[in-house]
């Protein structure tokens, strides 16, 4: 028996109609037919309400393990991440067709936020992003704050954006400098040099941000001393991963000394 047939036979033991059981666990009764009907399934974050709402312990109300579903979920969002930068319309289809499945799936529709260009669809980035944030765990929570504040900053609304940007934390550690502080062998090795050239893409793009700072208020002698530090610092670095912010840095590097001929 799968769950839609257990949660319609659930439902009749409990004497409750489709829109008494919508109204309880707070969905729409077309959601509930859409599961007796097995067309689409609960999302995850509603199985331990429904278990609750029918009296049953988690395993009644599944014959599936969830492990099975997360497991799902996971190999959707892989699959979505391949076309991600190369076919982001292949990608969103591929994150629609699963959430036919696991409707209002919270890491469904934050790898969603990925393929939506917010800067040509602000308000459908701001209506997902804000559902999430209302409702989602911390980290897709924070990864949603980030969107929103961008989508508001296409549409002009830096108070907004400001307003969503405050609401995520400031962290000055992750698991990878633990790991490395921590552990010791290869997992210490690993996890230091992986967060090395996090850290170092972090910098260079810090760089920019003043770099542009000084550019904006006319202090184009400043910006071009960022961006060729940034430069040295690549070379230092040598790591040929890092050779698009050459072509970068050089180009913007011409574009600031034309300026200021």
């Amino acid at each position: 028996m799968n769950i839609g047939n257990k949660i319609k036979v659930l439902r009749k033991e409990k004497g409750v109609t489709q829109e008494e059981l919508a109204s309880s666990v707070g969905v729409s009764f077309q959601a509930v037919s859409k599961w007796e009907n097995n067309i689409a399934l609960p999302d995850i974050t509603l199985l331990p309400i429904l278990a609750e709402y029918f009296g049953v312990s988690m395993d009644e109300l599944f014959d599936f393990s969830l492990r099975e579903a997360e497991a799902e979920i996971t190999k959707i969002v892989y699959e979505a991440a391949k076309f991600r930068e190369c076919d982001p319309a292949k990608s969103r289809h591929i994150l629609e067709e699963g959430m036919k499945k696991h409707p209002g799936n919270d890491i469904l529709l934050n790898n969603l936020l990925y393929v939506i260009n917010y800067n040509d669809n602000p308000d459908e980035t701001i209506r997902i992003a804000s559902a999430l944030t209302e409702k989602a765990e911390d980290e897709v929570k924070y990864d949603a704050l980030r969107f929103l504040a961008y989508a508001y900053k296409a549409k002009g609304d830096l108070k907004s954006a400001e307003a969503a940007i405050e609401q995520i934390p400031e962290i000055y550690f992750t698991k990878l400098t633990e790991i490395a502080y921590l552990l010791e062998g290869k997992p210490k090795f690993d996890a230091a040099e992986k967060q090395k050239w996090i850290s170092f893409e972090h910098l260079l793009q810090m760089i920019w941000k003043e770099a542009e700072y000084y550019e904006s208020n006319g202090d184009i002698d400043k910006a071009v001393s960022e961006t060729e530090r940034a430069l040295k610092l690549i070379s230092i670095m040598e790591n040929k991963n890092f050779d698009v912010y050459i072509d970068f840095f050089t180009k913007q590097l011409s574009r600031m000394n034309e300026k200021d001929s």
